[in-house]
């Protein structure tokens, strides 16, 4: 136990000095520290808690499209009950039920009737799809939580971050299903490159979630202050605590936290409570498309795309794309000392296996014919700060590091094409 404390403490002082060397992309040190006294083990001093503070909640939600957040309660506490047929003792015998069987605190509260209700009127014609997904991502999710000692409902998390989306991306650049920032994926050995974004594969994003919920979990050892701290980061989790009191309960902290994260973990019990009594609500599944038990991997020997595979096997290239989200361009790259692998139905396996030959033939060819040569790879995993000299505008320096205007602006948070002389721009290059 002693070991693995120490090594959650190394993972989070290294996410310290990311946010030391990436100040501007997140909240100044407040002027009110947090007790260290409060925190498992005396894991950071208060000047550590301060400077952790909130990498997602700087980042992904304040920002223009904060109050597109999809689980945020509104004012939640002075809306009436949406009028749904399910009566508040009813609630209470089966959040009772969940609560014996969960680590979690979710007893009843009007907050959570108030969320349930409103999923089930406003949301409930969604829920037939994201059970389809669920049955497809659920089994891998659950192989990993409990490899790292996670209770198996923690799956429920990737619902309220990306609604099951592994493409899914916010205005300000989290991703994925566990929706990762760049510098946080890159702490979790996320790597993004010009071809490939780690952040989107299920799988190695899935392991990065575990074990960054593992670290959160040592640190508060309790797994609702974990849920909080994975959305609104640990110092802001600290703070609560001690502002309250010193209470290490969620909901006795709860008036504490930022209202992002007070909305957050109601929608997490909501959603775990609408699964686990989906035939009470009359939540359908719809079919899965695959499972994720019925597909294999095989390693790329050359550079492919989803529609050379698609031609050559029958393999529809939706399915493809579907089974391998982290290939930005629908194309798996072929790079010396990387293990690029193609997620295929198992039963198409042999199939590709058979015309292994013909869609490198293919590729080659296409290649042959192709006017403009494919981009370079290149891995995005150092930062350069440039500073804006005299006669620069975006383009210039977009060309300069061979990237996108667009980019540079979503690296940047900016508004406007405007630069200001002196002013220093986030950029990952593509160009060395």
């Amino acid at each position: 136990m002693e070991s693995l404390k120490i090594k959650s403490y190394n993972n989070l002082k290294k996410i310290v000095l990311l946010v030391l060397f990436t100040g501007s992309l997140f909240g100044q040190v407040p002027e009110e520290l947090p007790g260290k006294e409060i925190l498992q083990a005396a894991l950071f001093s208060d000047y550590d808690i301060a400077l952790i503070d909130s990498l997602l909640l700087e980042t992904k939600y304040r920002s223009p499209l904060y109050e597109t957040a999809s689980y945020l309660i509104e004012d939640a506490e002075k809306k009436e009950i949406p009028s749904v047929v399910l009566s508040t003792e009813v609630l209470k015998e089966r959040l009772e039920k969940i609560n014996t069987k969960t680590p979690f605190n979710i007893g009843y509260s009007p907050v959570l009737e108030r969320v349930i209700k409103s999923y089930l009127k406003y949301r409930k014609r969604y829920y037939p799809a994201l059970m389809a997904k669920a049955a497809y991502y659920f089994p891998m999710f659950e192989k990993y939580l409990d490899q790292y000692d996670i209770p198996l409902e923690m799956k429920y998390l990737a619902i309220v971050e990306s609604a099951l989306n592994p493409t899914a991306k916010s205005g300000v650049g989290a991703t994925g299903l566990w929706q990762f920032m760049y510098p946080t994926g890159v702490q979790y050995k996320l790597k993004v490159s010009s071809y490939v974004d780690e952040r989107q594969d299920p799988v190695r994003a899935t392991i990065a979630a575990c074990a960054y919920l593992s670290d959160l979990y040592t640190i508060f050892g309790d797994w609702d202050l974990a849920l909080a701290a994975y959305n609104s980061g640990p110092g802001n989790v600290a703070k609560a605590i001690k502002r309250s009191g010193g209470y290490r309960n969620y909901w006795n902290i709860r008036p504490f936290l930022p209202k992002e994260t007070a909305s957050y973990v109601p929608a997490f019990y909501a959603t775990m409570y609408l699964f686990e009594y989906q035939t009470a609500h009359d939540l359908v599944p719809e079919a899965p498309q695959i499972r994720f038990f019925e597909t294999d991997t095989i390693q790329i020997k050359q550079t492919v795309s989803f529609d050379q595979v698609s031609e050559k096997t029958a393999i529809s290239s939706a399915l493809i794309q579907f089974l391998n989200p982290s290939y930005k361009l629908g194309i798996i790259p072929f790079v010396a000392g990387k293990d690029y692998t193609i997620r295929l139905p198992r039963k198409n396996s042999f199939t590709f296996i058979e015309n292994e030959m013909a869609i490198y033939e293919l590729a080659r060819e296409d290649a042959a014919k192709r006017e403009k040569p494919l981009p370079k790879y290149f891995e995005m995993d150092k930062r350069i700060r440039y500073t804006v000299r005299n006669g620069d505008f975006l383009g210039k320096i977009a060309n300069k590091f061979g990237v996108r205007v667009r980019d540079i602006k979503r690296w940047n948070r900016m508004k406007t094409t405007r630069l200001k002389i002196g002013q220093r721009l986030s950029i990952y290059p593509r160009k060395f």
